[in-house]
Order: C-alpha cells, then structure tokens, then sequence
C-alpha cells in the first residue's frame, strides 16, 4: 500500500484527503491544528505540525516513509512540498519552482526574464519605496503584499489626491504581508480568467479555463466562476499558450497550476501562478463537471509517480456563485430546499449559518456560502446558479 502525505487539514483540503482514501492509499495529513477537519476524517494518519515547519514535516514524511506529497490549493505549504520531495527523490516541484510560485516578486521576475507578458511591477518594503514607486506608475494601481492569496491585502488605488488613502493601501497590505515585501504594479483592466493545466514530463496540458468575477474594487474578492471560457476563441488560444509559457519559466515539470489572467486591451498578461490546483471549488468540482477529468486525482498520481488519466471526457458548462453579503450577524436563510430542487443543482454550501457573524466581503475567507451547477454550457450552467442564488433570502441584521 502507497502512503500520500497530504499538507493541510482545512476543509480546502478535503476532497484531496477523501480521493486518497477512497483510492486505497494510507494517508498522512498535516496540520497546526488538532481540530482540523481533515484530520479528524476516519482512516487518516494525523500529524500535528505547522504546514510550513519544514524541517519537522521532511522528518515526519521519512516516518512513514511516504511514496508521494502534496496540497491542493493552498500556497503556503509549497516550500516544504518541495523539500521533502527534493530530500526523498518524490515526484515534485523544485526549491526554485515553490520559491517562484509562492513569492508574486520572485515570480514576476522569472515571468519577466522569459519574456511572459506581465504589468510593469515594483518591489517596496517600507513607506518610501512605495511612494517612489507609485510615482513611476499612473492611476489606477494595484498594491498588494508579495508572499500572501485569497485576494488578502489586495487594494486598488484610483488617484494619488488622497495621502489618507495613500497611507492606507500601504499599510493594509503590509499587514498581510509575511516576509514584509509588497508589489506596486500597474493595474489592468479586462476580462479575468484562471486555467487549470496539469504538467506530466515537462509537458503542460490545460485542461480548462475558466471565466472570473470579482467585486472589483479595492479589493477583487472572487464572486463566481464559470467553465468553460466564453471568450473569443482566439484569445482563448493565446491564453493557453501564455499559461504553458509561466509554467515553463517558473520551472513546473510535473504537477498542477492555476493560472490568473487578465485579457488588457486585447492581450493576456499573467495576474499570478500558483503550482498547485485551483481553490474556491474550480478544480474539486466545476473541472470534473465541465470536463469530467478528476484533477485531485490526478495530483495524487502525479505526486505518487503514476500516470494519470487527463483525457477531457466531455464538453459541459459548471459554475459556482457565493452569495452577497454585508456585515452583521446571520439571522435567517430561507428557501434552500428550494434551491436544492432547480435542476442542474449540485451543491449549495453555508460556510456562516444563522448566529454567526460575517463581515463585509474583503477576503474569500469572508464569505458566508455558495452555489453549484451544472449545465449543458457555461451559459446554462450560470443561468442555472443564478436562479438557486434568487431562490434563496438571507436576513443579516
């Protein structure tokens, strides 16, 4: 039997740690906390360490003498996916590819040296660098911290009129910024699209692309997500070939990527690149329903060193919507059964029930649920979360 070290317990985490039980393999999760979801699921081999400790999780995976290791769709743990596959010989990526796809200036600049298409960018660490910065580019601009996702510290700057403002969109994304670094870059204004690909042998295959929205600005919080692409095809083409360019310059040989792209002013430029699968439900769930390939099954192949099977089976349309919110406490939600009942429904997900408090939507983490569906297309399939989105009446007081 094979053993899977999976970095991560939350509930991102499930689907990977659920497929790999479900394939028969022994399965290691890793996570700070004890309570983690994951790591309470039945057959799982818990391992309390922080996600990013990587020295006590290269121990651990020697432990259990682990065939291969991953996470899903969570940045933080890359760099010790990394280690441990570079100190055992494991199917993975390198210390350079983890350290590129985790830190959006190192990326920019490897991005940059491969002649990928990206905004004109600057790395600040303190207040002065970043008003000098800022005066090189003109409005608007986008300020965010280098090393941190989920659209966390992420603030648009329309016009320099403001010093108030100014000083705010610096020190919100110095907040979140772990090492302290934050990237000034020119701000795009377009179509936003993510693609999924899965590299085997140093050969990148997009298995989907999938249409964006945002609550725009300051702070781009993803609302919805459509599959597949219903851009033009030709820019359609020019984005799978701008993502098979990142994945080459920052180094993926084998593995996932998620690839954010802004179409401005008719050309794709690179947002970001992570080397791992998508989040917010894209790749766990409107991937297999769009083009039925199981891409969390295929990672854990991928990262055991099997080959796994990305044959796109059919052309369908999916989508996932999260519903609008403002700050307060959740007093009442009404019409789910309904909503449950819309053919074409598959999943309809509270993160924040009744009782509890939510904020205003700065962050993915805020937001209180969502929608899925399935469609013949993207059209359909949108058509059909929107009406399961109408369906349901949230009272926040």
């Amino acid at each position: 039997m094979k053993t899977i070290m999976i970095l991560g317990a939350s509930i991102l985490q499930i689907p990977a740690i659920e497929k790999a039980l479900d394939m028969g393999l022994r399965v290691v999760v890793v996570d700070m906390n004890p309570d983690a979801i994951g790591m309470k699921l039945k057959g799982v081999i818990p391992e309390v360490i922080s996600t990013i400790d990587i020295h006590a999780i290269v121990e651990s995976a020697k432990k259990h003498d682990i065939d291969g290791i991953m996470t899903l769709a969570s940045d933080m743990p890359m760099r010790a996916v990394a280690a441990v596959a570079k100190e055992m010989c494991l199917k993975g990526i390198t210390d350079d590819t983890a350290l590129k796809a985790t830190n959006k200036v190192e990326m920019r600049k490897a991005l940059k040296k491969h002649c990928v298409p990206i905004p004109e960018f600057y790395k600040v660490t303190n207040e002065k660098e970043y008003m000098d910065a800022i005066k090189r580019l003109n409005c608007p601009i986008i300020v965010k911290p280098s090393d941190n996702s989920g659209s966390r510290g992420i603030f648009k700057l329309e016009d320099y009129g403001d010093p108030e403002l100014l000083k705010e969109a610096f020190l919100h994304s110095k907040k979140y910024s772990r090492n302290g670094d934050i990237v000034v870059e020119e701000y795009m204004e377009g179509p936003e699209v993510s693609v999924e690909t899965l590299s085997l042998n140093g050969v990148c295959h997009v298995i989907q692309i999938t249409d964006k929205i945002t609550t725009g600005s300051p702070h781009f919080v993803e609302m919805g997500h459509t599959q597949p692409t219903r851009l033009d095809p030709h820019i359609a083409e020019k984005i799978e070939l701008l993502a098979k360019e990142a994945n080459k310059a920052i180094g993926i040989v084998d593995g996932p990527s998620h690839t954010e792209i802004i179409v401005n002013n008719g050309e794709p430029k690179i947002v970001e690149i992570g080397a791992r699968l998508g989040g917010d439900c894209i790749t766990t769930h409107l991937v297999p329903l769009s083009t039925g390939v199981d891409m969390v099954e295929c990672c854990i192949r991928i990262a055991l060193g099997e080959k796994p099977n990305i044959v796109v089976k059919y052309s369908k349309g999916s989508a996932i919507r999260y519903f609008n919110q403002s700050a307060g406490i959740v007093k009442k939600i009404t019409g789910l059964e309904i909503a449950k009942k819309i053919p074409g429904i598959k999943q309809i997900n509270i993160i924040h029930g009744v009782g509890e408090k939510v904020t205003d939507i700065d962050s993915s983490t805020a937001r209180m649920g969502f929608v899925i569906s399935q469609g013949d297309d993207a059209d359909n399939a949108e058509k059909i979360c929107q009406e399961a989105i109408d369906s349901i009446e949230i009272s926040i007081l």
